[in-house]
């Protein structure tokens, strides 16, 4: 279950008995299909951009997809959507808040 205070929630490309989910875009195939629903909505040519409330990235060797919770905000049945993705493949949810990268030194 994710709770309501979580700020990000990070769907990971691991099975919950550890193996690597198939096939291997996953994560970017999920995002795209997110790509439309974004803050003030979908414009034209937004589905060649993802969301910045659904975002795939990689964590260690495994593939993810970062939810922000704002996606619930804007349209609880998109957010239904991602997490039921992930419920049905089995995939390991955790709740983070995605830090930051440090600022470089000049």
């Amino acid at each position: 279950m994710v709770s309501n205070s979580a700020k990000e929630v990070f769907i990971l490309g691991l099975t919950q008995d550890g193996k690597t989910f198939r096939p291997s875009d996953w994560a970017e195939r999920l995002a795209g299909v997110m790509s439309q629903f974004r803050p003030g909505g979908a414009i034209p040519g937004s589905h060649l951009s993802y969301s910045p409330w659904c975002i795939p990235t990689t964590m260690g060797n495994a593939k993810c997809v970062v939810v922000h919770h704002d996606l619930r905000d804007y349209d609880v049945m998109a957010w239904d959507f991602v997490m039921n993705f992930a419920r049905d493949n089995q995939l390991q949810v955790a709740e983070a808040c995605l830090l930051p990268d440090p600022p470089t030194k000049k």
